[in-house]
């Protein structure tokens, strides 16, 4: 085998990355890999074209000859949003910015539309505000539209019931980012 086995690192020693604060990728070589050898690197996502030069450059520091095939096998900094493998420079650059924008939230409105980057920027065009929890929003709207609530009925109104109603009637989308933090959009 043209590749020497990786030594472990000693006991009570740390091998994570630390944790970077840009978005990044692991590309590893595939000739390497499927001959039972690690060889990749960590790869800031910058730019499609700096992302692929880095690849190049992993790929022609193979320890196989003739290396051509790449995969991304780990990724961090994405806020919990998943990439395939085989994802395009250009996706990765572009979840990668909108993460950037939108952090932790961001990733969630990615998953929940199922990882379509352009529905989850299309959301945020319908980005209601963030709030201590729906029942917040639900009072907030209520009051804001003028509806006069009669001061000995105001104790009765379930606002938590109404917004868990507006979510079930598909009017709000509700996503949770913090013991005390919601954030909601609205589904027109």
């Amino acid at each position: 085998m043209p590749c020497e086995p990786a030594t472990p690192a000693p006991l009570g020693t740390a091998t994570a990355l630390p944790p970077e604060d840009r978005p990044r990728i692991y590309v590893a070589c595939l000739a390497a890999y499927n001959n039972g050898c690690l060889h990749g690197r960590w790869i800031d996502a910058t730019t499609p074209d700096e992302i692929m030069d880095e690849v190049r450059a992993v790929l022609a520091d193979s320890p196989l000859p003739g290396a051509e095939e790449w995969a991304i096998h780990d990724y961090e900094g994405f806020e919990g949003a998943s990439l395939s493998e085989y994802a395009s420079f250009d996706t990765v650059c572009a979840l990668a910015e909108f993460i950037g924008e939108h952090g932790r939230l961001g990733a969630k409105v990615y998953g929940y539309f199922g990882n379509d980057l352009s529905a989850a920027v299309a959301a945020f065009e319908d980005y209601a505000g963030a709030y201590r929890s729906a029942a917040d929003f639900a009072e907030e709207l209520t009051r804001d539209t003028c509806t006069e609530i009669p001061p000995s009925l105001e104790y009765y109104i379930d606002w938590q019931a109404l917004a868990r109603d507006m979510a079930l009637n598909g009017e709000i989308l509700v996503f949770q980012t913090g013991f005390d933090e919601v954030h909601i959009f609205w589904t027109r």
